[in-house]
């Protein structure tokens, strides 16, 4: 196990990966359907959040080793670490964030901030780890300082449900996205909203159920910031059933205009829960719909080049540090950790 789950860099000198060699290799369970997913910066740990408002820590030596993190009345989706003081970050549904040391033999939470007004919807740590960004459906977007747990800043500019953050590498911006396609990019010395991109593609109204579907379920950049993805779902037939197709678009940070939507071919109904850009070039997504699905795009084109079928839902999307591997938190309670090469 120790060989399998080695942390001793990436796959290659170029970080080159086979999309077609991809396989399961690791199925992690629990009892209670999982929402959300990520891997400490050591590689250590594999952390998925659970509908029974717990959070589950595996040790990817020790897969059976596994230990509950009780102290949500809600369910969490968002998750983010904070590398130099080796502590976990949650987000639930009632707004709270609780700070949990991610490495302790039992974590208990040392600190529970009352983040948002309604359902804190996703949370991600700086590049510098000085600070960590959150955003819910209170239609704002807030900034912390990780010295203090103190609101350094808010910014206000939505007008629905903010579905998720992202900071640009440089440090200087976060992007938000809302529930209807709207992406915002904010400077963070000033507060101010710097410019607007539209992805309201993975939006739509559905006039027979009154119901507003879609919204951008994950977001990330690239290692040197040139691309952002956006994650959701397109072409939506029914709202109440989440009826569509996944999709991810993919924006130029340079001129902030759409350069390509990802779609997966042959078609598959439901929806992009997750999105990761690998180092050697690809565009990796999970989603759910009728069943799951891992796939791969090359960002200049369209349609998915490898699609690898997961046994049930997928709900999110999390890479390993040295990027050879990936997991993915189902609705069947299975985490399952996918080898890239």
């Amino acid at each position: 196990m120790s060989g399998l789950f080695s942390r001793s860099g990436p796959p290659s000198a170029d970080g080159a990966i086979t999309p077609t060699r991809t396989r399961m290799v690791l199925e992690l369970r629990h009892n209670s359907a999982l929402v959300g997913c990520r891997i400490d910066p050591t590689g250590r740990f594999v952390f998925a959040s659970a509908q029974d408002n717990t959070i589950q820590r595996w040790e990817l030596a020790a897969p059976n080793a596994k230990v509950s993190l009780v102290g949500h009345r809600s369910w969490v989706r968002g998750l983010a670490f904070h590398a130099a003081t080796r502590r976990l970050l949650s987000a639930d549904w009632n707004g709270k964030v609780i700070v949990w040391p991610f490495d302790a033999a039992t974590p208990q939470p040392e600190r529970i901030l009352d983040a948002h007004d309604g359902w804190a919807r996703a949370i991600v740590m700086s590049p510098d780890n000085r600070q960590f960004a959150t955003c819910g459906n209170d239609n704002l977007v807030k900034l912390w300082n990780v010295a203090d747990f103190t609101l350094a800043r808010q910014f206000e500019g939505h007008t629905c449900h903010v579905y998720n953050v992202a900071f640009h590498p440089d440090g200087r911006h976060i992007v938000s996205g809302d529930l209807r396609g709207n992406i915002k990019q904010w400077d963070l010395q000033s507060g101010r909203e710097v410019r607007q991109m539209d992805a309201s593609v993975i939006f739509r109204y559905d006039p027979t159920f009154r119901a507003d579907h879609g919204g951008v379920r994950s977001m990330c950049f690239n290692s040197d910031g040139s691309l952002l993805a956006c994650a959701g779902i397109t072409n939506v037939s029914n709202a109440f059933a989440g009826i569509g197709n996944p999709a991810i678009v993919l924006f130029n940070w340079q001129t902030a205009q759409r350069s390509q939507v990802l779609r997966v071919n042959p078609a598959f109904q439901g929806t992009a829960w997750g999105v990761a850009f690998h180092p050697s070039g690809f565009v990796l997504g999970a989603g759910a719909g009728n069943g799951g699905g891992l796939w791969f795009w090359r960002p200049t084109e369209a349609n998915s080049i490898h699609n690898v079928a997961v046994p049930n839902n997928a709900r999110d999307l999390a890479m390993t540090p040295d990027q050879r591997r990936v997991a993915v938190p189902c609705f069947d309670g299975v985490v399952r950790i996918y080898e890239l090469s």
